[in-house]
């Protein structure tokens, strides 16, 4: 397949797996940790290689993977119309931000300076997970730029986990890292369109690459 349409795929399945996450989180009150690191890490990797780097490689990409093959391939279930709105809802917040000089600006600024304490957070932890301090600021960051563009994402759950200060951070920092992707997937082409019209091709394309992450490492 060609690289630019692998790479959008990619990109895209990182918008999926942040809207997976925030219903998760909204619903349930937890997520899936590993594909949680990968989103959240993306946000602050701007400078990388190439696509695939952005996520850490595949692996961690899997959930987003799954669900986008799955929803776009016709295995729907009652709570893919409010996961269509998480995904249409992140394009829509970087279409806005595209547009606006002075809030990307601050964007950038903002995760240049979480990126400069990362170092500093994650040396708390003794393993791979990301520190809440880190989410923390993530969420801020997304309440003082991207909450302000109207309309909002209006996140659906258990007000239980949504009233609690820690979910509804991660809630924020995982809109974030969908808006990241969201980024990415312009970038690379990505139009709205094409979840209509490309639906097959593009589940076609990811449930290659979850092939490819089933593949075992190679021997050194």
């Amino acid at each position: 397949m060609p690289t630019q349409e692998r790479d959008r795929v990619i990109a895209l399945a990182g918008m999926f797996q942040s809207a997976r996450l925030v219903q998760q989180l909204a619903r349930k009150g937890y997520t899936d940790d590993a594909a949680f690191v990968c989103s959240i890490n993306s946000i602050l990797k701007l400078d990388a290689d190439d696509t695939e780097s952005v996520y850490g490689g595949l692996q961690g990409l899997r959930l987003g993977l799954q669900t986008m093959r799955d929803k776009l391939g016709g295995d729907t279930d009652k709570d893919d119309l409010e996961m269509a709105r998480y995904v249409i809802g992140v394009a829509q917040l970087e279409r806005k931000l595209s547009k606006d000089e002075n809030m990307l600006h601050g964007m950038s600024t903002g995760i240049a300076t979480i990126q400069s304490q990362m170092d500093f957070f994650q040396a708390e932890t003794d393993d791979d997970s990301i520190h809440p301090n880190l989410i923390a600021k993530l969420a801020e960051l997304y309440k003082q730029t991207l909450s302000t563009i109207t309309p909002r994402i209006v996140v659906q759950g258990e007000q239980a986990y949504l009233s609690n200060s820690n979910t509804a951070d991660k809630v924020r920092a995982c809109l974030l890292a969908g808006v990241r992707s969201a980024v990415l997937w312009r970038q690379l082409g990505g139009r709205r369109w094409q979840l209509l019209f490309r639906r097959s091709r593009i589940s076609e394309i990811a449930h290659t690459l979850l092939q490819d992450t089933d593949k075992p490492a190679p021997s050194v």
